[in-house]
Parts: structure tokens; sequence; C-alpha cells
């Protein structure tokens, strides 16, 4: 009875010490691979912060309230309001403020998810691409635009991160120019900066259909133009811009399968 017992007691010992060994070989073979996450994510961390601070930035000079001042209301049309101010370097920020026929979550899947079609429905894109997926709340994106205000404005190419948000009912987005080794400054292409820049998406309080727009254009073309045309050719692409993008919202509602027939 006794031997029966220490052989047992034997038999334990060496099973819990395979098992004890094969857990740590385990342990030691994904190590390697944790470590290698981890440093393939340092660039995502970079962009998320990037994204993040850019948003948290814009907020800042949207909720401002000092110098403010009406640039352009189309108020017969839609409307729409454009007010300017003017930051620390002589920089004019936009500030847009409209009522548009859409939910935010339905301008979030148009604006965001589908940020490679909107050179479909906005004519002064003329491509954009998404370069590098970090979650789904970031990317990196590489726009180049058609030549504005009558060809006295080249055509400009642009390098951002791209930021979402979201706080219960409300949708943000943040963005600002970046940098990518492998996407240096293109030749034929003047490199504008954006940002920081967002665009917040609200819902109406007695329509949860319909949101409350603002968008902060806040934009350096670059190259040598006169500031007074950079002024005015802004607030015009934001006034266009929004333009086109109620009109894709209504084909987006009509080749939708739950638009009624």
């Amino acid at each position: 009875m006794l031997k029966t017992v220490v052989l047992h007691h034997i038999f334990v010992e060496t099973v819990i010490h395979f098992i004890f060994q094969d857990s740590l070989m385990n342990r030691k073979f994904k190590r390697p691979a944790e470590q290698r996450t981890a440093a393939l994510a340092d660039e995502d961390v970079f962009y998320l912060k990037q994204g993040e601070a850019a948003l948290n930035e814009a907020l800042k000079i949207v909720e401002s309230e000092d110098g403010w001042k009406l640039e352009t209301a189309e108020v017969i049309k839609n409307g729409d309001v454009i007010y300017s101010k003017v930051l620390t370097g002589n920089r004019k920020v936009f500030r847009l403020e409209a009522e548009l026929n859409a939910s935010p979550e339905e301008l979030h899947d148009i604006l965001f998810f589908r940020m490679e079609e909107i050179h479909e429905w906005n004519p002064s894109i003329k491509r954009i691409k998404v370069l590098k997926h970090v979650g789904r709340n970031a990317m990196v994106t590489h726009e180049v635009s058609v030549e504005m205000a009558g060809n006295l404005i080249g055509q400009r190419d642009f390098l951002n991160v791209r930021y979402s948000s979201k706080s219960e009912s409300c949708v943000y987005f943040g963005g600002a120019a970046t940098r990518m080794e492998s996407l240096p400054p293109q030749p034929g292409f003047v490199r504008a900066e954006d940002g920081p820049t967002c665009i917040i998406l609200q819902p109406l309080q007695d329509r949860p259909d319909r949101s409350r727009f603002i968008w902060l254009l806040n934009m350096d073309i670059r190259g040598w133009l006169p500031q007074s045309l950079v002024n005015k050719a802004l607030p015009q692409a934001q006034v266009d811009f929004t333009k086109h993008l109620r009109q894709r919202r209504e084909v987006v509602q009509e080749l939708s399968p739950e638009a009624p027939q």
C-alpha cells in the first residue's frame, strides 16, 4: 500500500513538472512575437496620438468665443453660415455651420468609412487613398486636389492623419498634416498642410435623423499666392463641399434598400 502511494506521488510530481516546463516554453515562444507586435505598433501609436491631439486642439479653436467674425451667410438658400478668425501667426481659419438631412451615423459612414469614394461626389478632389488604417478610428490618407479658384491655385496634395471619435450621440473627426517616409512630397505638386482641423456632427434635439454640421477648415495652402486669394477660395470651398455632400446624401438615400419606393 505504501509503495503504491509513493509511486502515485512520483507520477503526479512528474506530470506537474512536464506541465510547468511546457507552459514555460510556450511563454518563451510567444514573447518574441509579442515584442515584434509592440515594435510594429509604435508607428500606429504615433498616428493615433497625432490624430487625437489634432482633434482636441481643433475643438479648442471651435469652442473659443473670441475673435470670430461673420464671413458669409448662405441664409437665402439653406441657412449655412461661415465665420472666420485669425490665429496667432496670422493664419485665418474658417468655421462652417449647417444643418444636414442625415444622421451623424450616416455622415460618419460617408465622410470617414467611405473616404476613398469622396472624389466620386466632390469635384474638387481628384483622388484620395487610404495608405494605412490604424484600427477603426484612425487612418493616414493621401489626397490630390484639382486646380482651384479658376486655375489660380494649382494642384495640391495632402498627407493627413484622420481621427474619428464618438461621444454619446455626437461624432467628431480630427485631422492634421503628417509624415510618412514612403511618401515624401511628390514632383509636380505643392504639398499643402491641413490642421489642426475638425468636423463635429450633432443630432438635432427634435430631429435625430438630421445633423448639425460644424467644420473647422484650417489650411496652409503653401506656395506663392496672395493671401487675399486664399482667404476667398477656402470659404467658397466649404460652401461647395457642403452642397455636394447634400447631393451625395440624397443619392445614398435613393440607393438604400430601406428607402421608400
